[in-house]
């Protein structure tokens, strides 16, 4: 049996390393795929009366298969969309020296920290819905570690209104970087 710390960490030297093979461009648009997924939830869960009246207060269980029905979808949009001719044929976003594979590594690590800390909050949060995850027990070893990261998990602090402005700056990057 592994910890769910444990099991984090080992997801984001994952990402790392498939980060720095990939190359630094197309792990920042992955990085934006996330980003844009917590505010798709952050908006639902705000302004729409079914998810945040009916099924907010009826089931966690199905809340939770939504926010992860949406981060899932966008990440697998995110991680198949860079392979655009524009983004190909360009020598901006070369991946054979070593600056692009190391700054390829950290957003790779970024990107598994987004996704699996996002992940284990909504597990958290719902009260771990899975038969094959076992919820930490308070007061045990695990149990304090995981309350202590929960405030660092991204949708803990990407919450409204910071997840607002973290999309706005995505889309001037994006401008600016890629276009």
């Amino acid at each position: 049996m592994v910890s769910l710390d444990v099991l984090f960490y080992m997801f984001i030297l994952m990402f790392a390393v498939i980060g720095s093979m990939r190359g630094w461009a197309k792990e920042v648009l992955v990085t934006f795929s996330i980003l844009l997924s917590l505010f798709i939830i952050t908006v639902l869960e705000a302004f729409v009366p079914v998810i945040r009246d009916v099924l907010s207060a009826y089931s966690a269980e199905a809340l939770f298969w939504m926010r992860i029905a949406i981060l899932s979808g966008l990440v697998i949009f995110g991680y198949q969309s860079p392979n655009l001719p524009r983004l190909a044929e360009s020598n901006r976003f070369v991946k054979e020296r070593f600056q692009y594979m190391l700054l390829g590594f950290l957003m790779g690590a970024l990107n598994g920290y987004l996704i699996w800390g996002t992940v284990w909050y909504f597990l958290n949060q719902s009260n771990y819905p899975l038969g094959l995850i076992i919820p930490p027990v308070p007061g045990t070893e695990i149990g304090t570690v995981t309350e202590m990261m929960m405030p660092y998990m991204p949708p803990a602090w990407l919450g409204d209104p910071v997840i607002y402005f973290a999309v706005a700056i995505a889309f001037i990057l994006v401008l600016v970087v890629f276009i």
